[in-house]
């Protein structure tokens, strides 16, 4: 039977947990990651006829922790090293927690994973690829299209992140390990947070227990650096971003665009506690990327109307973004600014310095059609649409492209 999405939910919320404590308990990082994925697959198999358990983490991790131990044993019985083997299970086979105990929000071994794949010793893309897939619990596919790169080599950049950590003690990080790593942190939990409120692929557009979980591990951070711009900056993006999400679907699931949802749909606590933190993360030092970002979208939050909004703030505050940070995403978010403030023709100028960079990406083609569209070229944009219908596996933008075209049909 398949699981219920509430169960893959749950699979998903406890994986990093699990994979933290195997790799506490035992080491052997790439080893831990496979007895993990073992455990789900049970547990996706036996939860919807059995019942999911009083304790799943507890269950999880006596599972994990038994492939695991077995593995080892092999492992060290190939290698003729018995003595070794036996010291290791005698040791380090401990039962899980048994079910209904909890563990304290200190104990949570998430943000420790978190730190360790960030370690110095990998290059920032390997780090970033291999917290996505440790503690984001994204595919190696899912992370190859947010980096524009094959799966395959992705799936290579994983692997050697997880061989160049192996032996690396698992341990909470100190304060000068989270200086060094912090920016690796953050941008993991930046692209965690973007593939929960905009996923790649598959039916939903929302995966709500990815945002939901970056918000929570970007909280944890800020406990540990409440001063630091950077942290405040993320936390108010995800909670201003996150505040409009029962306005970006209708009820069929369709897409509905910012400029056309019902603001009063709107998480008013969340925009509040968000524009507070952009307010404080500005005090705090000089605006880097997350705190520019989150002042943009306190803009769009702020504005009762689509025709309220601030757009030549947005526009100025977007030239700054792109100037500290330039990255094809916020160029892409200036080009609508600037067809906000100059009109359609301006934004389609600009976009088209960016064909070489963004080839074959549907947003360029989707931000293509919406100013074509604007402009009045009904043919140019009728195309563009479909094109980004094309190169999306997003289901719901699909639809929500595909519908854009047919509109424009004569």
């Amino acid at each position: 039977m398949k699981p219920s999405r509430e169960i893959e939910d749950l699979l998903r919320l406890h994986a990093p947990q699990v994979l933290g404590a195997l790799v506490r308990r035992y080491g052997h990082f790439a080893e831990a990651e496979d007895a993990v994925q073992e455990a789900l697959l049970a547990a996706a198999r036996r939860w919807p006829d059995a019942g999911v358990p009083d304790n799943p983490r507890g269950w999880l991790i006596r599972v994990a922790s038994r492939r695991l131990v077995d593995q080892l044993r092999a492992d060290e019985a190939r290698r003729r090293r018995e003595e070794n083997a036996a010291r290791l299970t005698s040791r380090d086979a401990v039962a899980a927690p048994p079910p209904g105990e909890s563990r304290a929000p200190s104990e949570d071994d998430t943000l420790t994973l978190l730190f360790l794949c960030c370690d110095p010793a990998l290059t920032p893309a390997a780090q970033i690829a291999l917290t996505l897939r440790a503690v984001g619990g994204l595919t190696t596919a899912e992370i190859a299209r947010a980096h524009l790169v094959p799966e395959a080599t992705m799936a290579q950049r994983i692997s050697r992140a997880k061989q160049k950590i192996r032996g690396v003690p698992f341990r909470e990080a100190g304060a000068a390990d989270r200086d060094q790593r912090l920016a690796a942190v953050l941008q993991v939990l930046y692209l965690i947070f973007n593939e929960g409120y905009t996923a790649t692929s598959g039916a939903s557009l929302h995966r709500a227990d990815l945002a939901a979980e970056a918000i929570r591990l970007t909280r944890a951070v800020r406990r540990l650096l409440p001063r630091e711009g950077a942290v405040t900056g993320l936390l108010a993006l995800m909670l201003l971003t996150d505040a409009r999400s029962a306005a970006r679907t209708g009820p069929h699931g369709e897409l509905i665009p910012l400029d056309e949802q019902d603001r009063s749909l709107w998480d008013a606590r969340a925009v509040a506690e968000g524009t507070a933190l952009v307010e404080e993360a500005l005090r705090q030092g000089p605006g880097g990327a997350y705190q520019v970002q989150a002042a943009i979208a306190a803009l769009h939050d702020e504005a009762a109307r689509a025709e309220d909004t601030d757009w030549p703030q947005i526009l100025a505050l977007y030239d700054v973004l792109v100037r500290r940070a330039p990255e094809p995403m916020a160029e892409l978010g200036r080009v609508v600014a600037v067809a906000m403030v100059h009109g359609p023709r301006a934004g389609l100028v600009e976009l088209a310095d960016m064909e070489e960079r963004l080839a074959g990406h549907h947003r360029l083609e989707a931000v293509r059609a919406h100013l074509l569209e604007k402009a009045g070229d009904i043919e140019g944009a009728r195309a563009a649409y479909r094109t980004a219908a094309e190169r999306t596996l997003s289901r719901p933008e699909i639809r929500y492209l595909q519908t854009r075209a047919a509109r424009l049909a004569p």
